[in-house]
């Protein structure tokens, strides 16, 4: 009968050595350059957290800065997310007679260079591969048989070797022991809190973009802490958010009543615990953070990136039960997958993973920017980018996604024989990493210096533009397209603010998606213009690209999905000022970035639609955000061959019944067009997409 804390085999891994990359040092932050306290917030001004972000100046902050920030942008929540990437425990270690000695860190760097994109298209080369790791199934026997039909049901991404990139910085607890993420057993079970906090304290680990991390997984390992919640079951209640604040609100309840031992010795608490357990301690001039995250209660934090909307979405880096892409039912295998997931975090991105996609994607933005401060090479943003005070009337969003669908006509149903939805290919994504995006502060021009700044040698600069849309109907436009900006109305003129993008795409031909205007046909009455402005985004974009290209390669459909919500989610973030209040956050509030590349993203998409037009004599029925529905007949491709990013690539493709087919040439407004499109896609509802929907 093994001891509690006596080392135990686990995964079927060969034995590795436990290595620590060099991210962790650098986050290490001395506390004698800590905020004072009124720069703290009060405990009555936090916000529900649903994310992460790391120090970004390379200066220690007290740990409530950081949960002040990660409250700022959630609904309700089970639990607040401070992050500092600062060092880790190391002057207290458990007794060496009830823990194996620690691992010892090894460093090794890697350079990412800067890459610019240039054009309409982003190259990701993300041919399909082969699929590394597959178990092979011996046919001998019926039983080995059996045994190999097993492993052939598993998912492709389960079968992929685990890394030791993220060794160092997380480990993995259930109950039936410890182990670091690449599979090396440490210990026995975790069955009191006590021994959690010997655990952390033996393990040293290091941060890594974000706090180390203790991952608890399975129920089993939550009955040996003593973390048991009774909520009831979905199917007594109505409305799953119901239950699911019951389950945070026991969660937390459960937590205060059993996380004594760790703060008798010495570990604090920042915010309210919930699924994530926040705990950090200063040690002379550093400060110890660690997370601790439950895997099994995840679920009981809403968050709009976890997609809830009455049902579990993504998960982060847990993944997604209705994508399928969630961890496995066992718990040893579901920790080896985990541990997997872990180490391509850390070996692609740099950084691990944050308790939301969006928060990832804003610790790998400061990853960049401390490493460019350290350089002195590249673009370094500080600074928020506030929408400016703008002159008229507020409407909504400066730059909004298209939402559009039309009657079809009888050259539209003529000779078609299925319904095809295309969309671009990573489109966020592409364009962020090819846009120029302002920063610093910007400078209000009026009447003819307005006009004028517009007018440059490289083309407008990036700002905002008070211009007037012309009435469509006294253009000469497409009549099966939606007017070329979504502010504008067909029978009179609009005064409106628009981003250069769009100021660039309404000067366009009509044949690429434009009005063909000049400057002085826009009336250019007012702008805010950025004194400086550049590719801030492109190694961010480059490395995201890279990281999806492997997944790709690999068939790894589960970290190919958690890196979309990565970039979706921050870019969909940056609009909201609540989401990074904190004094080292704020520079990742950039609404008029996001609404660059919201635009950006549309007049590629409505270019297309007219070189579609041109070359296949189609037209779209609908459009939303990134997405064009055809009406199509058999062997007709409309799609882009090429597989770089940005590039339209087909999403759905169902053959039409007699019955589908009559509601689309019988169909008498969009709504019933709306219905029958809706039908012809029911069964596709779940099928992978490349698209971005609505940020």
């Amino acid at each position: 009968m093994s001891s509690p804390w006596e080392q135990i085999p686990l995964f079927a891994l060969p034995e590795t050595t436990l290595t620590t990359s060099p991210s962790s040092t650098d986050d290490v932050l001395p506390d004698d350059d800590v905020l004072p306290d009124d720069d703290f917030f009060p405990d009555d001004d936090f916000f529900p957290d649903d994310d992460f972000l790391p120090d970004d100046d390379a200066v220690a902050v007290d740990a409530d800065v950081f949960v002040e920030a990660d409250h700022a942008d959630s609904e309700p929540a089970a639990a607040a997310h401070p992050a500092s990437p600062e060092r880790s425990d190391v002057a207290e270690a458990a007794d060496p007679a009830e823990a194996p000695s620690p691992p010892t860190p090894e460093t090794d760097s890697e350079e990412v260079d800067n890459a610019a994109v240039d054009g309409d298209e982003v190259h990701d080369d993300a041919a399909e591969s082969d699929t590394a790791g597959n178990d092979t199934a011996d046919n001998e026997e019926a039983g080995s048989e059996e045994a190999g039909n097993d492993a052939a049901d598993k998912p492709v991404w389960e079968t992929l070797p685990a890394g030791e990139d993220a060794d160092g910085h997380a480990l993995i607890v259930t109950a039936d022991g410890t182990y670091t993420p690449s599979g090396r057993e440490l210990t026995g079970p975790v069955d009191s809190v006590e021994k959690l906090d010997k655990l952390i304290r033996w393990a040293s680990l290091t941060p890594l973009g974000a706090p180390a991390q203790i991952w608890i997984v399975g129920q089993g390992a939550c009955e040996l802490l003593g973390w048991i919640i009774d909520p009831g079951s979905e199917d007594d209640v109505d409305d799953m958010e119901a239950l699911r604040n019951r389950a945070a609100q026991e969660l937390t309840a459960v937590l205060h009543a059993t996380l004594t031992p760790l703060l008798n010795a010495g570990w604090e608490l920042r915010g309210d615990p919930g699924h994530v357990v926040h705990l950090s301690r200063s040690i002379g001039n550093f400060t110890s953070m660690v997370d601790v995250v439950i895997e099994p209660y995840v679920w009981t934090y809403w968050n709009k990136d976890f997609g809830w909307h009455n049902r579990v979405g993504d998960m982060g880096i847990l993944g997604s039960p209705t994508a399928g892409t969630y961890l496995p039912d066992d718990d040893l295998p579901a920790a080896r997958e985990l541990g997997r997931r872990l180490a391509w975090c850390a070996k692609h991105l740099g950084v691990l993973p944050g308790p939301t996609p969006a928060r990832t994607g804003a610790a790998l933005v400061d990853k960049i920017k401390r490493e460019r401060t350290r350089s002195g090479k590249g673009i370094v943003v500080t600074t928020p980018g506030l929408v400016p005070p703008l002159d008229g009337p507020p409407r909504g969003d400066l730059e909004p996604a298209v939402g559009w669908t039309r009657v079809p006509d009888a050259q539209d149903v003529d000779g078609a024989s299925r319904l095809v939805s295309i969309d671009q290919r990573a489109a966020y994504l592409a364009s962020a990493g090819m846009l120029e995006f302002g920063y610093g502060q910007p400078k209000h021009l009026t009447g003819d210096t307005a006009a004028a700044a517009a007018v440059g040698e490289k083309g407008a600069p990036f700002g905002l533009w008070r211009i007037t849309l012309p009435p469509g109907q006294t253009l000469s436009l497409p009549a099966k397209l939606p007017l070329p900006h979504p502010h504008m109305l067909a029978d009179q003129p609009v005064q409106t603010w628009v981003t250069t993008v769009s100021l660039d795409g309404l000067c366009s031909p009509v044949a690429d998606g434009g009005i063909g205007a000049d400057l002085d046909d826009l009336d250019i009455a007012e702008a805010w213009v950025y004194p400086q402005q550049g590719r801030t985004l492109d190694k961010w974009a480059k490395i995201l690209r890279e990281a999806r290209k492997a997944a790709v390669d690999t068939e790894d459909e589960a970290t190919k999905r958690f890196l979309g919500t990565c970039y979706k989610g921050y870019i969909g973030r940056m609009v909201n000022p609540d989401m990074w209040t904190a004094k080292q956050m704020q520079h990742h509030h950039q609404p008029l970035w996001r609404a660059a590349i919201i635009a950006h993203c549309r007049w590629r998409g409505r270019r297309v639609a007219m070189r579609i037009a041109r070359e296949h004599n189609r037209w779209p029925v609908r459009t939303v955000t990134d997405s064009w529905v055809y009406l199509l007949a058999d062997g007709e491709d409309i799609a882009d061959p090429s597989e770089a990013l940005g590039k339209m690539s087909v999403e759905k493709d169902v053959v039409l019944t007699d019955t589908l087919l009559s509601a689309f040439t019988s169909a008498q407004d969009v709504h019933e067009v709306n219905l029958a499109i809706k039908a012809a896609f029911a069964d596709n509802e779940d099928a992978d997409d490349e698209g971005e929907g609505v940020l």
